[in-house]
């Protein structure tokens, strides 16, 4: 299974730099690092990033995370996951941009939105 890390360019650049990522500001004051599931991803675009330009869509497998990964409840009941340390780059599948469109809504990549009516 996949997870998704909407993520500046340019944070994602540090990661890279330092073979891990370690979370971004938000990440750090909640103590983990937030993902979201495919159907959640494009909501959580729109809520905590809307109209924000220069985004990465990361890809994760799950299993490469093992038990630091958990799915726990936050907005409106819904599970989350939640990774508690860093996330190794050797867990991340793919790297997308995340453009935003003429309407000022992110652009998803075709293989995420297939299927989920975005």
């Amino acid at each position: 299974m996949l997870v998704y890390k909407i993520c500046p360019r340019a944070l994602w650049r540090e990661a890279e730099a330092a073979g891990r990522f370690d979370g971004a500001p938000i990440d750090h004051a909640d103590g983990f690092i937030h993902f979201s599931t495919a159907a959640q991803a494009v909501e959580t675009a729109a809520r905590h990033f809307a109209g924000i330009d220069d985004l990465l869509l990361v890809a994760i497998e799950t299993e490469a995370l093992g038990d630091a990964l958990r799915f726990e409840p936050s907005r409106g009941g819904d599970l989350f996951p939640h990774l508690y340390g860093a996330l190794p780059l050797s867990a991340v599948r793919t790297v997308h941009d995340l453009p935003l469109g003429a309407d000022g809504r992110h652009v998803f990549p075709a293989t995420l939105t297939e299927g989920l009516g975005a």
